[in-house]
């Protein structure tokens, strides 16, 4: 009789970096000229692959598109990424961290860049709410099992 030891969960944050990055304001200096009414349209959006074994990388895109009198001022584009070490998890679980733990790790990170470059364009801070990323998984998953989604939860 073999006697197997459970393997203890491990989770590792192994890197956190910015993939990609994008900032267009199309409709300057005029936009800095005219009454500023901003409106602006948010979308995010997860996603995750396995890098090696227990390696995964997780990349959480934020758009943020912002117009004012009916013109777009800007639009900013931040792929945030990181690679997490997971191990030992049952599956659920583990889809679970991929699609809302390790978005949450990465939020603030993205938030920060999206902050900092609205400024470096010139225009008025833009400050994020905070997102809660369990509630969107568990939205996302309520649609996949109804068969209305089938990709990563916005």
């Amino acid at each position: 009789m073999t006697q197997t030891t459970p393997i203890t969960p491990q989770f590792e944050i192994q890197r956190i970096y910015v993939k990609d990055i994008s900032f267009e304001a199309p409709n300057t200096p005029h936009t800095f000229v005219e009454e500023w009414k901003p409106e602006v349209s948010l979308n995010l959006e997860t996603k995750s692959s396995r890098v090696q074994d227990n390696l995964h990388e997780v990349v959480l895109s934020i758009t943020a598109t912002v117009s004012s009198s009916k013109k777009n001022a800007f639009l900013i584009e931040v792929h945030q990424a990181g690679v997490f070490m997971i191990n030992g998890f049952p599956a659920d679980q583990l889809h679970q961290m991929l699609g809302s733990f390790c978005p949450n790790i990465l939020f603030p990170y993205a938030r920060e860049i999206v902050s900092d470059m609205v400024v470096r364009g010139g225009f008025p801070q833009l400050i994020l709410a905070p997102v809660n990323f369990d509630a969107l998984y568990t939205q996302h998953m309520e649609k996949q099992g109804s068969g209305e989604g089938t990709g990563t939860p916005n």
